[in-house]
């Protein structure tokens, strides 16, 4: 080897070990998840750690990102949307932090999207379904959603009800964003799409008890709806399935759900009243009956996070597989953009190429005018099954 040769080893040795420890003293890679980890009986937040942290584990695994390695930190806003604001601004101070991962409170994120904004920091929405969260005023959009939207779950169940036969609906909704917004939906369907009646709409403020939501249903029932169009979470699901049990069959009105009830323990509280109930739960992804190679290494993943690779076994599985799917489609935006710069990863959000997700085959996740990777295509509708394995019924065409 020549002096010159030498020479030019040694430089490239000196790069190769400055750059080595530059990212070791940058530290890793910080994706943080600000949830409901607090809520009892919630398990949707720990479902969206359970489906990222799987996904960093494999990104780690084949060597992290510019030379790092990912981290999950969580942060427990328990849906109260001041919490999370705190939050949000104190993972904002930390360099390390290139994203933030909401949970399933639409409300919560919506009251965030000044704060995201202005504070210019990456939002990836795996649960959360309002519409206004996508469909917001800011430009540059900091929002980036891979999950439902409440206008193609209303269009999912309302057709789920028409091929049941049923013309005529009610609806019971929460007196939130999330609720305003699946009325919205609701109507536009019902108009546009089924023709179909609402006979009455009922609205339900959180933490009401048993007795109001009984009387918000019976005054539903009364108007001649053949179904109830229910919009709700794991806590008020349970309360209005237990009251229903007890009510004379005849009174008894099929449920089409929106999905928040599983986001929590709402089969396991609810006992044996669910048997006597007609209940349906949209959803976007079933581990059940999957063979491919992605769900398979997700399955084997979830095993040494959770200690079990049944899929009957896999708690809220859409955030699950929401989660892990954004993860991936984050570290590829930080290896596109070459930098943890937040500007710079939410430009490269928008300009990713095809990725084959868990979920589905997405061939741009994202445009600038578009943040929303999956389609109405991707709901169905499922009910619980005696193990409490969320079961898909046969896909509706959409």
């Amino acid at each position: 080897m020549t002096g010159r040769s030498r020479f030019r080893a040694l430089i490239l040795f000196v790069i190769f070990i400055a750059a080595r420890a530059t990212a070791f003293a940058a530290g890793n890679i910080k994706i943080a998840i600000d949830a409901e980890f607090g809520i009892p009986h919630s398990t949707s937040a720990q479902a969206v750690r359970t489906g990222a942290q799987v996904a960093v584990n494999e990104i780690n695994s084949a060597g992290g990102v510019l030379g790092r390695k990912l981290e999950i930190i969580e942060r427990d806003n328990r849906a109260v949307p001041a919490r999370s604001l705190n939050n949000i601004r104190e993972l904002a101070a930390d360099p390390d932090v290139v994203a933030v991962m909401c949970g399933r409170y639409s409300p919560v994120v919506v009251e965030l999207l000044p704060e995201i904004h202005r504070l210019k920091m990456p939002m990836l929405d795996p649960w959360a379904a309002a519409d206004p969260i996508t469909e917001n005023d800011y430009s540059p959009n900091y929002v980036f959603r891979l999950s439902l939207r409440d206008s193609w779950a209303l269009q999912v169940m309302m057709r789920h009800a028409l091929k049941m036969g049923i013309r005529k609906v009610g609806i019971l909704l929460p007196n939130t964003e999330w609720g305003r917004s699946s009325l919205k939906a609701a109507e536009k369907t019902a108009t546009t799409d089924t023709h179909q009646e609402i006979a009455a709409t009922q609205w339900y403020n959180w933490g009401d008890s048993g007795t109001i939501m009984a009387e918000r249903y019976d005054a539903v029932r009364k108007t001649g709806a053949e179904a109830l169009i229910f919009v709700a979470n794991d806590r008020e699901a349970v309360i209005l399935t237990r009251e229903m049990s007890r009510m004379p069959k005849e009174q008894r009105l099929p449920i089409i759900a929106h999905w928040g009830l599983t986001g929590g323990q709402f089969f396991e509280q609810s006992g044996t009243a669910l048997k006597a109930i007609d209940l349906t739960v949209v959803q976007t992804y079933s581990f059940l009956g999957k063979s491919d190679p992605i769900a398979r290494r997700v399955l084997t993943g979830l095993k040494s996070v959770t200690g079990s690779d049944d899929p009957r076994k896999v708690v809220s599985p859409v955030g699950v597989a929401h989660a892990y799917d954004l993860v991936h489609l984050l570290a590829r935006a930080i290896k596109q953009a070459r930098s943890t710069d937040r500007q710079a990863v939410r430009n490269a959000m928008e300009n990713l190429g095809p990725y084959q997700g868990l979920v589905r085959q997405l061939d741009k996740p994202f445009t600038a005018k578009r943040h929303d990777a999956l389609t109405v295509n991707e709901a169905f509708m499922a009910r619980f099954a005696d193990d409490g394995a969320i079961e898909p019924v046969i896909k509706i065409r959409h």
